[in-house]
């Protein structure tokens, strides 16, 4: 529930992100909307989603915190 709810919100903000370099675009302001891409909130955003699914799928703990140990 806490992982999707997660992932929820950081597609969100990136798609508030994603919002804003298409105003960027639309004013035709092509400096501010590379900067925006390469090195502004637009990266952070899609790299927060990208750690979020990263540490989603490096451990196999289960509900209780414990490894996933299969059948006893």
């Amino acid at each position: 529930m806490k992982y999707a709810r997660q992932t929820q919100e950081a597609l969100d903000r990136l798609d508030g992100a994603l919002a804003q370099l298409r105003g960027l675009i639309k004013r035709n302001d092509q400096k501010a909307a590379l900067d925006f891409m390469e090195r502004g909130p637009l990266k952070e955003r899609f790299e927060e989603l990208q750690s979020i699914i990263t540490v989603s799928s490096t451990g196999t703990l289960g509900a209780r915190g414990t490894g996933n140990i299969g059948t006893l």
